[in-house]
């Protein structure tokens, strides 16, 4: 499946390719289906997001409650996914170690050491897989999707959670502010911000068109709209 499918022909473009960010507002809203969830991913179909409890991946019919299936995370304490246009990508701070599964499977055909101790989130730019640690508070950008880091940057707050990228920018989210960040780009340098739709966000991922976050203390995956 090629990357463009996923961003969309333009990322987040507006009229004319002008950028238009995601916001705060709420499209939609539902339940994950457990109550930790802990990422999220789309594969260009469908979202998929990753739970402590159970340690599950589930993958949902589109942008939906409705589950379609799921299978066990390769590890305790399921974190970040993401999806890199063949296969989905996950991590997990209890070994450490960042996954690539088979297509959306569970089958792993490969795994790496994360560059932290601890990777709680994923994204993929269409060409490297960015990783981040709340323990050592820096956003990691891989070379490809591999455990070569080719630049890391301080995150804007004291815990990344979540990552995405929407074509043009990074964006990401943290547990200790509980605030989503939008970058300048895949940067430090930081847009704008605004409050996520719960105390505790864990996990971002980008369907094309709008920006989804969950949250860990309403156990909600939430549709942003554009600002």
């Amino acid at each position: 499946m090629l990357w463009s499918k996923i961003i969309g022909a333009g990322g987040a473009g507006g009229a004319g390719g002008a950028y238009v960010f995601p916001s705060a507002t709420i499209l939609t809203s539902f339940a994950s289906g457990t109550t930790r969830p802990t990422g999220l991913a789309f594969d260009g179909t469908n979202l998929i997001s990753c739970h402590d409890i159970p340690q599950a991946i589930y993958v949902y019919d589109g942008v939906s409650s409705t589950v379609l299936t799921s299978f066990a995370a390769p590890s305790n304490q399921a974190r970040g996914l993401t999806f890199d246009g063949t296969n989905l990508i996950s991590c997990a701070p209890g070994t450490d170690l960042i996954y690539v599964h088979d297509g959306v499977s569970s089958t792993i055909l490969t795994s790496f050491a994360a560059p932290g101790v601890s990777p709680s989130e994923l994204t993929f730019d269409g060409t490297n897989l960015i990783s981040c640690d709340p323990d050592t508070n820096r956003i990691y950008v891989h070379d490809g999707v591999s455990s070569t880091v080719l630049t890391s940057f301080a995150s804007p707050g004291g815990e990344p959670k979540g990552l995405a990228f929407d074509g043009t920018n990074l964006i990401s989210c943290d547990y200790g502010t509980d605030l989503i960040y939008v970058h300048d780009g895949v940067s430090s340098t930081i847009l704008t911000s605004f409050a996520a739709p719960s105390s505790l966000p864990f996990g971002l991922t980008f369907d094309g068109t709008n920006l989804i976050s969950c949250d860990l203390s309403s156990a909600t995956i939430y549709v942003h709209d554009t600002a």
